[in-house]
């Protein structure tokens, strides 16, 4: 126990992943809820981010888990151009085991001890009416439903901002952003990505797709029998010939040692969080002439209509926001080759100097 309590105590306080404003570990015995809410910067405002609900083979991982998604939280709202810091939230267990009202309504009790400090919303393992239910102990909650004031599913503009991000990516790197005729795989066709199927089918290219559910690939095969291909696993995809785009959009780390070598796509650009499974990775892409589009970037469409619904939800503003992030992603690309960085170093010089400048503002007051 000694050893966890120092790595975690380390990762926060002294290592490059740290830096956090504050990480509140949650416990109530009774509906059996163990939560880690992790709040990075609330330097552009209160700190808006998901609830991730998953079996964490331990806590240890799941402290690292809370605190490097907040992080990146931080930059995507920064780069999302939000008045919103950057926070997250792990719930800790299998959700097909323990979740239950009980739990999600000790969960939203404890976010609302922060005083608005976090917002949260939907994650992995959290939907729509979870957040429904967390809403009756805490206000500060975003991402329900409709019929409770919210704008519901918020991975319909993710998909939308990744694909924005996909068409920017093509006209950096083929001078045309049409996505007509492109072989696009994408590893993951849950909550996001099957809303990416449709957008790519829409324009015209082939898609290869892969998913750990065979229900989930055989829904996406059933609503397009022509111009869809299932492959049997990522390490399939990957290597697929002729592929132009590799879209991760399950979990994160999917871009480490063993899968950058193996690839064949000439860009990246999906929906996970942390694709880059450590530092150094970018340069790694950078090196083998792959386009990376930050993760963080491409996929803030769902953070934007999440924060739009705590100022009274509108579908039209909250899509033409995410479509800007076609300009916002050729901006970061121009910014890598004019500095001679990774896209991913570009992103987050950007996203600093807004940090930057807004805390200084505020110490100015």
């Amino acid at each position: 126990m000694t050893d966890v309590t120092h790595g975690v105590l380390h990762t926060l306080f002294h290592s490059d992943q740290g830096g956090h404003e504050q990480v509140v570990l949650c416990q109530d015995r009774a509906s059996g809820l163990k939560a880690v809410i992790a709040i990075h910067s609330t330097a552009l405002g209160p700190a808006l981010g998901g609830t991730r609900f998953y079996p964490y083979a331990t806590e240890e991982e799941a402290v690292a888990d809370a605190l490097n998604l907040a992080r990146g939280m931080s930059y995507k709202n920064a780069m999302a151009g939000l008045d919103h810091g950057g926070g997250k939230a792990v719930i800790i267990g299998d959700p097909d085991l323990i979740k239950s009202e009980e739990l999600l309504l000790a969960y939203g009790r404890f976010v609302a001890s922060l005083g608005g400090r976090y917002v949260t919303a939907c994650d992995v393992g959290t939907y729509v009416a979870d957040m429904d239910v967390v809403a009756r102990e805490c206000r500060w909650t975003t991402g329900r439903s409709p019929e409770n004031g919210g704008a519901g599913d918020s991975s319909v503009l993710t998909a939308f901002g990744v694909y924005q991000g996909m068409r920017a990516s093509a006209q950096h790197l083929w001078g045309d952003p049409s996505l007509r005729g492109r072989k696009v795989g994408i590893a993951g066709v849950g909550k996001v990505g099957h809303h990416l199927v449709e957008h790519l089918r829409a324009e015209g290219a082939e898609v290869l797709i892969t998913d750990v559910r065979e229900e989930a690939v055989g829904r996406i095969l059933a609503a397009h029998p022509e111009g869809v291909t299932a492959v049997a696993d990522t390490a399939t995809l990957i290597r697929a010939e002729g592929l132009d785009i590799y879209a991760p959009c399950a979990l994160g780390g999917a871009l480490n040692d063993d899968t950058v070598p193996a690839l064949t796509a000439k860009v990246v650009c999906g929906a996970a969080n942390n694709q880059l499974a450590h530092p150094g990775v970018e340069k790694d892409i950078a090196d083998r002439g792959i386009l990376y589009a930050p993760d963080y970037v491409v996929n803030a469409g769902g953070v934007i209509q999440v924060a739009d619904e705590l100022h009274g939800f509108d579908f039209d503003r909250c899509k033409a926001k995410a479509a800007k992030i076609y300009d916002t992603t050729l901006a970061i690309f121009a910014r890598a080759k004019t500095d001679g960085i990774p896209p991913a170093a570009a992103a987050d010089r950007i996203a600093e100097q807004r940090m930057h400048e807004a805390a200084s503002a505020r110490r100015t007051r």
